[in-house]
């Protein structure tokens, strides 16, 4: 089973320094992928950033996470996962972040575990395997 990182792992990696490979030491045989959402998410921050040194040091290490780990997109198989998601914690009043809702499905869809700090939140849903990074 691989895993899809959250882009909570890769903020606190940045703000701290954080060697984030003692995670993945010994795993090598486990795909390890980052969502476009995540991406999206991380350039995002880069892109507010205030000061233009800040904003090119958090650019840097985007563009490095994004050239070192494999992008997953959306597909049709997604989306559908993420529609009966959506649904299902609707119904039930228990709904996450829309962009949580997107990394779930794909980790539900690809049969993948999510590496996470947010744990309390994604716990709402049903089957998805998660790993609590701090």
């Amino acid at each position: 089973m691989g895993i899809l990182i959250d882009s909570s792992i890769f903020i606190h990696a940045e703000r701290s320094g954080a060697d984030m490979s003692a995670y993945v030491r010994g795993r090598e045989e486990e795909e390890i992928f980052i969502s476009v959402i995540s991406a999206s998410e991380l350039l995002h921050g880069a892109h507010r950033a205030g000061a233009s040194g800040i904003k090119a040091k958090r650019l840097a290490f985007v563009e490095g996470v994004l050239s070192g780990i494999p992008l997953l997109g959306i597909d049709l198989a997604t989306a559908r996962s993420h529609a009966r998601l959506w649904a299902d914690l609707s119904r039930r009043g228990r709904m996450i972040g829309a962009h949580d809702s997107w990394l779930a499905a794909t980790c539900l869809t690809h049969g993948l575990r999510l590496a996470t700090s947010n744990v309390r939140e994604f716990k709402r849903v049903p089957g998805l395997e998660l790993e609590e990074w701090k």
